[in-house]
Formats: C-alpha cells, sequence, structure tokens
C-alpha cells in the first residue's frame, strides 16, 4: 500500500517474487482483504500505513509478516535500498512472523504474534 512500482521491480530484479496489488487489479482491496490474501499467498505486506500493524496486533495472528515504512525521503531508490537492508537483516524473522517498522536510519522488529 502506497509503495511504488518501481520499488516492486528493485525486489525482482534482486531476486525476490513481487507482486504489486495494482497489477492484479486489486488495488481497492479492504486492508483486511490484503492481509488475508498475503496470508494465503505466504506474503509479506509492504506499506506505508500503520492500519496494516494495527490489524495484525489486533488479530493475534503471525502471519503475514508487515512491513511499514516511516520514512522521510520516500524516493523509490532510498524505500528499495532500505528495504533490500531489512530483508537481508530479517529475512527468517518475517518468515515465521514479524512487524517491522522501517525508519531513515534504523529499524524496529517486533515478533508475532503481540
Amino acid at each position: 500500500m502506497g509503495v511504488s512500482m518501481t520499488v516492486v521491480r528493485n525486489l525482482r530484479k534482486a531476486g525476490y517474487e513481487a507482486i504489486h496489488l495494482s497489477e492484479e487489479g486489486l488495488q481497492r482491496l479492504r486492508d483486511r482483504e490484503i492481509m488475508e490474501k498475503a496470508r494465503q499467498e505466504e506474503r509479506i505486506v509492504l506499506t506505508f500505513d500503520l492500519d496494516f500493524g494495527d490489524l495484525l496486533a489486533a488479530s493475534s495472528a503471525t502471519l503475514p509478516s508487515v512491513i511499514i515504512f516511516r520514512l522521510q525521503n520516500t524516493l523509490p531508490p532510498f524505500v528499495s535500498t532500505r528495504l533490500l537492508e531489512v530483508l537481508s537483516e530479517c529475512g527468517e524473522d518475517l518468515e515465521t512472523g514479524a512487524i517491522v517498522m522501517v525508519e531513515d536510519s534504523r529499524y524496529r522488529l517486533r515478533q508475532l504474534p503481540i
């Protein structure tokens, strides 16, 4: 949600399987439906929207993992760089269930369920 297609293309170039909801004509899905789709497809939700972390925390679920960007610099090259750093450092945690809050110079990770 709110993540540029450029970021998705950069993920693909780095070897990740990534999709953007708009590619499937699903950009108008409700937040809960997005979370369910991600869980069923074993994906990680990338978003600038804090609501996804709240939904996940309230559900007591362990998946899907959510990466929330709280960046001053929201240009796709910077977002891509930060995302690839977080994925390399938090990959195992994201596979088992986590919320990661990504900021310009640091990130915070919370294991699920919360």
